[in-house]
């Protein structure tokens, strides 16, 4: 082999990272912990949606979902054993707040404080989402997400959970995808709470990032050294065509999914071409003053959740390319109900997601030219794709560790043209409960066998531990 062939295959299998650089995998609580009517744990959203006849597909619900709520400890050790330098988790507000106000179960904090020191006595950073959806029935009830009072209730909440873990836990994040729990919940009905008001889906996406800022400043006060993130679900978005229904169909799909969200939590303001796309629907009489500048609170890093690339038509028929949820639902894209998904020629997952590596740097690059200076983690990047355990007890998910990889030599390259990428979460640790989908949909590096709850190591779950190790990407044989 000569020198100049040994520096190519070293270029290829060697792309090493930043020392330090952060390798967790991540999980929510409604769709890991199962254990949802013991140990004080009251109602919340999701349990109510998951009764409700045609919501989830074959009726599944989270009852027990993998139980990591008992299995804790032995899925730590998997974590240890993978070599994961963090883990990202959520904490169940139900299960510590049953009512999403008042009293506390000390039972609920209780198991998060036996988590974390588990996490931390196997060398694993415990990284804390607040808020992954699961919402306490009671205050929806009381209106949810639509209703000012939940964002003042959550900060309530992150005081609570700060107060309990934050002598233990560094990393704390607050509203996760403030996207989904807005839109698919409150617009469409694909997710809990299962409501089709496009009016109260804007107001919930007011309350959720009024929720981020005051958790922020309510964390802050108590700890000016806890490191704080917020969370956005970003998608790069392609026209169709360069037509300019096509272009404007881009823009508004854009405007929804990722500047109104990175504008408020990063510069204080909302697009102003959003709000006129969304003026037919509501008046932004929830938008009071001061709350722009509370939602945008400086915070300490930019956690990005990126899937997908969109590719959008203004022509009406266009046939979807991002999966809808096995629902009649309405459509989560308020003020834009004439755009249309279309698939843009490339592969595509189980949840027929399109496959596009370029679409995180484009992502990635953009955020760092366009908003302030803020450290970045990819906090959830993954696959759904149909794995099978074989005959010799396997699971060869090349599918998945191709997705990780291409990904990760993504990474690579924005760290290369200055991005400050901090870290990557892989979604899931473990296959669990996919929401609406229920077990359908397979994301884990960690497959589950959901009758007898064994867990096992498929293929992208070694690859991903050697890349671990090795603190560098070692790409899989063409």
């Amino acid at each position: 082999m000569t020198t100049q062939e040994t520096q190519t295959q070293a270029d290829i299998t060697e792309l090493k990272f930043p020392p330090g650089f952060v390798w967790g995998a991540a999980t929510s609580a409604y769709q890991v912990e199962g254990a949802t009517a013991i140990d004080g744990r009251g109602i919340s959203i999701w349990d109510a949606f998951v009764r409700r006849p045609g919501r989830v597909v074959a009726g599944d619900n989270a009852d027990v979902a993998i139980d990591h709520y008992h299995r804790y400890r032995d899925d730590v050790r998997l974590m240890a054993d993978l070599g994961l330098s963090a883990y990202r988790f959520s904490v169940s507000w139900p299960r510590i707040q049953p009512a999403g106000a008042g009293a506390v179960n000390q039972a609920g904090l209780d198991f998060y404080r036996r988590l974390v020191d588990e996490l931390l006595e196997h060398g694993i950073e415990p990284w804390l989402t607040l808020y992954h959806w699961d919402l306490p029935q009671a205050l929806e009830d009381a209106g949810g997400w639509p209703e000012r009072d939940t964002a003042k209730r959550f900060a309530e909440f992150a005081e609570i959970v700060h107060e309990a873990l934050g002598d233990r836990v560094r990393n704390f994040s607050t509203v996760n995808e403030p996207w989904c729990a807005a839109f698919l919940g409150y617009a469409s009905g694909e997710h809990a709470p299962g409501r089709r008001d496009p009016a109260a889906a804007l107001r919930a996406a007011h309350h959720l990032l009024l929720a981020h800022g005051l958790a922020v400043q309510a964390i802050r006060a108590r700890d000016a050294g806890t490191r704080i993130g917020g969370c956005v679900n970003l998608y790069a978005v392609s026209p169709a065509t360069d037509s300019d229904v096509d272009l404007d169909a881009a823009r508004r799909i854009d405007g929804l999914q990722n500047r109104f969200f990175l504008d408020a939590m990063l510069k204080g303001e909302y697009p102003a071409d959003v709000l006129e796309d969304l003026s037919a629907v509501s008046k932004p009489d929830h938008i009071r003053p001061g709350d722009m500048e509370t939602i945008s609170t400086p915070f300490d890093v930019l956690m990005i959740n990126y899937y997908s690339r969109f590719t959008v038509t203004g022509v009406s028929g266009g046939a979807a390319s991002a999966a809808a949820a096995p629902t009649d639902s309405g459509s989560p894209w308020v003020g834009s109900e004439h755009v249309s998904f279309v698939n843009g020629g490339r592969p595509v997952t189980s949840m027929g997601w399109e496959i596009d590596t370029s679409g995180l740097l484009e992502i990635l690059l953009r955020v760092k030219r366009e908003y302030p200076a803020i450290p970045f983690v990819i906090s959830e990047n993954g696959a759904a794709f149909d794995d099978v355990v074989t005959g010799d007890g396997a699971v060869h998910d090349a599918d998945r560790l191709a997705f990780i990889a291409a990904h990760l030599r993504t990474c690579h390259e924005a760290i290369a043209e200055g991005v400050p990428l901090e870290g990557y979460f892989a979604w899931s640790l473990m296959d669990n409960f996919e929401w609406a989908w229920g077990y359908g949909k397979r994301f884990g590096l960690v497959y589950v066998d959901y009758a007898t709850q064994e867990r096992i190591l498929k293929d992208s779950a070694r690859w991903y531990a050697e890349t671990i190790r090795r603190n560098g990407l070692s790409l899989p044989a063409e």
